[in-house]
């Protein structure tokens, strides 16, 4: 299996929402506008194609300077555990540069995942959620 990985590829909702169901993220998978919306926004993707198929992605909110909200981790049922995910974190990484933090909110089935890929748990956030 050879990973493509692709930085800020134009990305269709239809694509990004059958990753998102696959990988067991809770997205709006069903509301098509809705995943377009969050992909036109985000400041950087990273995605990771075999051949034509999009299997994974990471989508980012940043200043480019200083922080970076990730805001969506997710890989294909069938490509997890492959190092997907940690080559789309460490590919972000290196598109923002060592002077941006990475931050991110973590499912409670991923509590264990992110220290594994570099990520450090905090203690110090907060959250106002969204009402949809």
């Amino acid at each position: 299996m050879a990973i493509e990985y692709r930085i800020n590829e134009p990305l269709r909702a239809q694509d990004v929402s059958d990753v998102f169901r696959s990988s067991g993220i809770k997205r709006p998978v069903d509301d098509l506008e809705r995943i377009q919306s969050m992909i036109d926004h985000a400041d950087v993707t990273v995605t990771a194609w075999d051949e034509e198929q999009l299997v994974g992605i990471a989508r980012a909110i940043t200043d480019f300077s200083y922080c970076c909200y990730l805001s969506d981790l997710a890989v294909r049922m069938d490509y997890q555990k492959s190092g997907i995910g940690k080559e789309l974190v460490q590919r972000l990484r290196e598109h923002l540069g060592d002077q941006v933090a990475l931050l991110l909110l973590s499912a409670p089935g991923a509590m264990e995942y992110y220290p594994r890929i570099g990520f450090d748990q905090i203690q110090n956030a907060f959250l106002i959620p969204r009402v949809k």
